[in-house]
């Protein structure tokens, strides 16, 4: 969606100016349609709420979209739309917006999931059986790291093309897979604490992931060189691992949002990031099957 950088005062002026500016991304035209059956027949209700003339759903403006989480109001989404911007922390959000670090924490995850949600792989990512599966059921936005998962070491390959990054999951890869290439065929590797990543492999310039508490995580050594890839790469490489140090924490469930979060900075690092964060915020959060 096309949309000029806003002037951030005027659209946080009050609670109206902020609504008004979100509602732009919501509904094109002004134009409401029922999010179950996507019927543009509906009537307002006198509590302000709509409900679906065909299938009876009674919804409001952000019903069934990223924003309807957390409780934020649209002055202070937009407010922690542009600290997420800025790579502000969540305990820095919590503090400036006003809110408790829990509430910060998810309205930040909420933005990387719908970040997500828009890359090309996101239906490899966000399905039932996937390790973000678990928490985004149907479409409401659930946070659940303790919940066991099938592979919870997703690995991904990083290629860099000049203008273009690519951050591709891998399926049927985990950390054993890598442990093997190591082991068997000399594929050289570098851990920075539960990130480990690997010298070239095929098509793509590393393989990553985020190792937690696996077994096999044991096998793998924090090396006092780095790999090519660490040296002279001034493009997508040296953007993430500038990072990398930041996630600490991180489990390797949560992982790939931050990496798929970076490949949309990288990738939008001459756009309007503001327009585009709010953009994916105000849309639906695809129904998981």
């Amino acid at each position: 969606m096309n949309q000029e950088t806003p002037n951030f005062e005027e659209i946080t002026r009050d609670e109206a100016s902020a609504r008004r500016y979100l509602l732009r991304f919501c509904w094109k035209n002004h134009q409401r349609f029922c999010p179950r059956c996507h019927s543009r027949r509906n009537y307002r209700l006198k509590n302000g709420r709509r409900r679906c003339a065909r299938c009876r759903y009674t919804f409001h403006d952000f019903s069934s979209r990223w924003i309807n989480n957390c409780n934020l109001t649209c002055v202070q989404w937009l407010h922690m739309i542009r600290l997420f911007q800025e790579e502000k922390t969540a305990r820095t959000a919590a503090k400036e917006l006003g809110v408790s670090y829990n509430t910060a924490y998810k309205a930040m995850t909420t933005i990387r999931f719908a970040i997500l949600a828009h890359a090309l792989d996101a239906k490899q990512l966000l399905g039932q059986n996937s390790v973000l599966g678990l928490h985004l059921n149907g479409r409401i936005f659930r946070g659940n790291d303790t919940a066991p998962v099938e592979n919870p070491t997703p690995v991904f390959g990083i290629m860099d093309r000049g203008s273009w990054a690519f951050v591709d999951l891998l399926p049927g890869f985990d950390i054993e897979t890598i442990l093997h290439f190591s082991l068997n065929f000399q594929l050289k590797t570098v851990r920075l604490g539960n990130v480990i990543y690997t010298d070239r492999y095929q098509r793509y310039d590393t393989l990553i992931c985020c190792v937690g508490n696996a077994p096999a995580s044991d096998y793998f050594k924090t090396a006092s060189t780095g790999l090519p890839i660490d040296k002279n790469n001034p493009g997508f490489w040296e953007f993430v691992s500038a990072r990398l140090t930041k996630f600490h924490g991180v489990t390797p469930q949560r992982f790939p949002l931050y990496l798929k979060e970076l490949e949309l900075r990288y990738n939008s690092r001459h756009k309007d990031l503001f327009t585009i964060l709010t953009s994916y915020l105000c849309d639906f959060v695809p129904e998981v099957e």
